[in-house]
């Protein structure tokens, strides 16, 4: 069977069949690693939970070797870092039952796991309170050992009314998504916490509704067909969280508003935006095919980079000038993009939803393109180096993924089944990999091709 792949791709490529473009569109494709430049890709081991049906992360190395992986009795939400003691530190989805207070948003988790590098699970918080507050995407171990946690707070359409939400705009009925009515905000917060789960610090959208830069506008809505409840309900959804030591800073990122935030750690205060200034009654917003003063649409995972520059991931959706995801670095003194990358064809690098961005040593950037489940590392000056399509769909592994690998557009959007929210690569030189043994290595999935060894030097 090995043998028989390896022919057909073979043949492929002689045929100039695939890959013959810089795009190219099929419902039959390769998965696994397919493109490793040796000397120019950035070396290491990268970390990867995928968020389908799956509750193990992996951890692999170029070529696509499986080197260590961890279990966990939840599927992942949505990601995993490896900590610099080797513990490996995850958010997972609790099982929801269809009761009074089930949510059906996207990202929701409700728990934190860390896990020792022989899987024994050493440290858990909750974050789960049924119709009142649930973790969801992302969290962040700080310097000091404590926890920062990204979550929601239920409050009631009365309460949004009261706190100056024009009642027009909101729905008569509730609305349904994933079987769930919504009649109420869930509105974004942040936690600390410390090693013992007890709260030392947060931080609420809630608080800081109002007009003008330094507050979040509560009537700033979404077109409806962008969503059922973005426009209405999950009316901020925040999908980033990170303490800034250098500046006692959190750096907090809004997929709703496209922009992202410099909070002052000590007072709360919104330092600094950028985004989209129609957020806040600046510049112009878009409309039909003009993007206005909106920079990015539907932002993830910024990152403050060794030079005091911001690297986000921009999903492009509903981008009235056309859908492309880019990756994207912002000089937040002068707010001026300084750099950017996008495919020249969506086909080859574009993900609705979700997404991740992390700038390597050598200066490439590794990005997660989650709804291909595509991890692509891009050098400075745009060459793509490592390319890889995880083969785990839905929990199963394929060397060959087709059309039915992907969900239906009514559940998901452009999405496939192996799905992967970020990805982090770590070098030989990671203190948390000092002393780990990574010599026993596995393929991902059984008799799969090494695709790349035939078409890296292509």
């Amino acid at each position: 069977m090995k043998k028989r792949l390896s022919l057909c791709f073979a043949l492929l490529l002689a045929t100039g069949f695939l890959f013959s473009a810089h795009a190219y569109e099929a419902t039959t494709g390769p998965t696994g690693v397919l493109k490793y430049e040796k000397g120019k890709a950035f070396e290491g081991y990268t970390l990867f939970s995928p968020t389908t049906n799956c509750k193990t992360t992996y951890l692999i190395d170029m070529e696509g070797n499986v080197v260590h992986k961890w279990e966990s009795e939840y599927n992942p939400a949505l990601h995993s870092i490896l900590l610099p003691n080797g513990n490996l530190l995850r958010a997972g989805a609790l099982p929801q039952k269809n009761e009074l207070g089930y949510i059906g948003l996207g990202g929701v988790g409700g728990i934190i796991e860390e896990f020792d590098w022989s899987g024994k699970k050493v440290w858990e918080y909750k974050l789960y309170s049924p119709g009142k507050e649930y973790q969801h995407h992302t969290f962040d171990r700080m310097p000091n050992g404590n926890t920062m946690i990204l979550a929601w707070e239920y409050k009631s359409k009365a309460e949004g009314i009261a706190k100056g939400r024009d009642p027009k705009t909101l729905p008569e009925k509730p609305i349904m998504q994933r079987g769930k009515p919504h009649d109420g905000f869930w509105v974004d917060f942040v936690r600390e916490v410390d090693k013992n789960g007890r709260t030392v610090w947060e931080w609420h959208a809630w608080d800081h509704i109002g007009k003008g830069p330094k507050k979040l506008d509560i009537n700033y809505k979404l077109p409806e067909p962008v969503g059922l409840t973005y426009p209405n309900y999950d009316w901020s959804h925040f999908n980033a969280a990170w303490y800034l030591p250098k500046t006692d800073q959190v750096l907090l990122n809004s997929r709703n508003f496209a922009e992202f935030y410099l909070v002052n750690h000590k007072t709360g205060e919104i330092e600094y935006r950028w985004g989209n200034p129609s957020a806040y009654g600046a510049g112009k917003a878009p409309s039909w095919y003009d993007n206005g003063g909106q920079k990015v649409f539907g932002t993830h995972c910024p990152v403050l980079l060794e030079n005091g520059n911001i690297l986000l991931f921009d999903n492009g959706s509903e981008r009235p000038e056309g859908n492309r995801s880019a990756a994207v670095e912002v000089n937040p003194k002068t707010g001026e993009i300084v750099w950017e990358y996008e495919a020249k064809h969506s086909a080859s690098f574009y993900s609705y939803r979700q997404g991740a961005v992390q700038r390597l040593p050598n200066g490439n950037t590794l990005i997660t393109s989650t709804h291909g489940g595509h991890l692509i590392e891009v050098t400075p000056d745009k060459k793509v180096v490592w390319d890889f399509v995880n083969p785990i769909y839905a929990g199963k592994g394929k060397c060959v993924a087709s059309e039915d690998d992907a969900f239906a557009i009514k559940d998901h959007m452009n999405a496939t089944t192996n799905m992967i929210h970020r990805a982090y690569r770590y070098g030989p030189d990671y203190p948390g990999l000092k002393g780990k043994d990574l010599s026993k290595k596995v393929p991902l999935v059984d008799g799969c091709p090494y695709f790349f060894k035939d078409y890296g030097s292509k």
